[in-house]
């Protein structure tokens, strides 16, 4: 697992997390557009975070370093997609 890997999964995942906001904003509607768009700020403030922890020098393994930042970015994510699942179940259907 290199630098350049990591930082295209933290593109990738948190580009289909806003993507995928994206797409609930539309089918929701105004109900949902502030919780969504919330989510949005969320995702991107982890994008900065995450991107500042790969370009940090690190001493030590750097195997075991991006091992546990892959998780971190797997959870993280996780638990942003928990809360846009509960943002779309308590929005009415948009009309």
């Amino acid at each position: 697992m290199n630098l350049r890997v990591i930082k295209k999964d933290i593109e990738y995942v948190l580009g289909a997390f806003i993507e995928d906001c994206s797409v609930v904003a539309a089918v929701k509607g105004q109900d949902a557009e502030e919780k969504v768009a919330a989510l949005m700020e969320d995702a991107i403030d982890l994008y900065n975070e995450l991107k500042d922890k790969v370009n940090a020098k690190i001493e030590g393994p750097k195997k075991a370093y991006f091992a546990g930042l892959r998780k971190e970015i797997l959870e993280r994510t996780d638990a942003l997609y928990e809360k846009l699942s509960a943002a779309v179940k308590s929005a009415p259907e948009a009309k």
